[in-house]
């Protein structure tokens, strides 16, 4: 893992979320995606050498819906930067960690990403990214 990448945070109202970080942080949202496969709008913010995004849902099946019905407003996950998802996720099977993708998939912000179930990291949502240009 070469640095955490972002902190993603599940709110219910995308706008009313980025005008709150807005201020916080100092500085407007570099980007606004939706990911259509997820059911979910992102927002991301810059700040230092690490991001923070916002998650909100876009439909009532989506799995940021159910963690807001289920935990409601707050951090969902955190995310770490690697070189080859392949291979760091064929060594995090090989240490025993649970993944909840059995493939990479497309993710926000051009990135290729997979997710380590809560159940192995101690109860949190990790995910691991790759940028798709390497």
């Amino acid at each position: 893992m070469k640095k955490i990448e972002h902190i993603g945070i599940a709110v219910k109202n995308i706008d009313e979320a980025e005008q709150r970080f807005a201020k916080l942080l100092n500085t407007l949202s570099y980007k606004r995606e939706t990911v259509e496969s997820e059911g979910v709008v992102t927002s991301f913010f810059k700040t230092g050498e690490s991001k923070i995004e916002l998650l909100a849902p876009t439909r009532p099946d989506s799995p940021i819906q159910k963690y807001l019905d289920k935990k409601g407003e707050g951090m969902h996950h955190i995310a770490f930067e690697v070189d080859n998802i392949d291979q760091k996720m064929a060594e995090l099977k090989q240490n025993g960690f649970v993944l909840i993708n059995e493939q990479p998939k497309d993710g926000a912000d051009n990135k290729r990403i997979a997710f380590i179930h809560p159940k192995s990291t101690g109860g949190i949502l990790v995910e691991i990214c790759q940028d798709k240009t390497k």
